[in-house]
């Protein structure tokens, strides 16, 4: 989810989630090596645990971005062996990556050589013209024998030829039934689900046979949901509402607006957490109206929450 799972965002969501695992926008194995390498691997503490998603193709550079990552303490690595997109494809890594899974083989081989954390891979169910459980399966057992032992399954096809990323997360149907066949061909794989999960019920029916779940964008437009999600698993308690989280997650924005982030950098991924309420669509408009503004604090936020609490006694 690039440009979405910030680390503003990630910290924004741990203070809905304790124990879920976050993940990170996608970092290329070449901006690694040759970029800003301190700004793309910051990460806050209370993101823990944490997972650096990687791509790339170059098991050698793979290696050692792991060990970056691992030395700058991230949980884990997962490579993306999953995205669409043009830039990607021109790289060669990505979802066509699929197409050659020896070598996607032998980048866990030397990641998984070069760091002590896991190393996970993110895929989708097929390509372009391998539309099929075989494929899937083959690139699966590849993987496997060179070391890979938990897979993050989108479970739709990657079209890389005549659909956009944004596309291909939504026009390609959804097939959770080639996923729960992989899981019961591999039972000694961790298989985790993602794509298309919105609701609780759906969260409860694919936990009966995958490993774990992934929630992307269901999670980002209804962020208090990972509070119901998070009591069902885990037993923690429910807060008290939205504005228990916006209160708590306050002391993250005192202490970035301190070192110098910007309010906006940080209230552009909590504007959906009212999603539902009376005076959400007031809160909205105020921080995206006000957040932006040179110097903005933390008065913007209480202002915006003081809508919904308006409203709400109103109604």
């Amino acid at each position: 989810m690039m440009a979405w799972t910030t680390r503003h965002c990630r910290a924004f969501h741990r203070s809905l989630s304790s124990n879920a695992r976050v993940y990170t926008e996608m970092v290329t194995s070449d901006a690694l090596m040759h970029g800003p390498r301190d700004r793309l691997l910051k990460h806050n503490e209370c993101e823990h645990p944490i997972a650096l998603q990687l791509g790339g193709s170059d098991p050698s550079h793979l290696a050692q971005c792991s060990r970056y990552a691992e030395t700058n303490g991230f949980d884990e690595i997962n490579l993306n062996v999953g995205c669409p997109s043009d830039r990607v494809q021109r790289g060669q890594f990505g979802a066509c990556l699929m197409l050659d899974p020896e070598r996607v083989g032998e980048c866990i081989a030397a990641m998984r050589d070069a760091i002590t954390i896991p190393v996970t891979i993110k895929c989708r169910l097929g390509l372009d013209g391998h539309d099929n459980f075989t494929f899937l399966r083959d690139f699966v057992g590849t993987c496997a024998e060179k070391g890979a032992n938990t897979f993050i399954v989108h479970a739709r096809i990657a079209i890389l030829q005549g659909l956009s990323p944004a596309q291909n997360r939504d026009v390609p149907p959804l097939e959770y039934g080639r996923v729960q066949r992989l899981k019961s061909e591999f039972p000694e794989l961790s298989i985790i689900l993602n794509g298309g999960i919105r609701t609780t019920e759906q969260v409860v029916s694919a936990l009966a046979w995958a490993d774990g779940i992934m929630i992307g964008r269901g999670a980002y437009q209804n962020p208090y949901w990972l509070t119901e999600i998070e009591h069902l698993l885990f037993r923690t308690p429910l807060p008290s509402g939205p504005q228990s989280i916006l209160t708590r997650h306050l002391i993250y924005i005192e202490k970035e607006l301190k070192s110098g982030s910007h309010l906006q950098d940080m209230t552009r991924h909590m504007l959906c957490l009212f999603n539902g309420l009376p005076g959400a669509r007031a809160y909205r408009r105020y921080l995206s109206e006000h957040a932006r503004k040179m110097g903005a604090g933390i008065d913007v936020i209480e202002t915006a929450a003081r809508l919904v609490t308006q409203k709400a006694a109103n109604v």
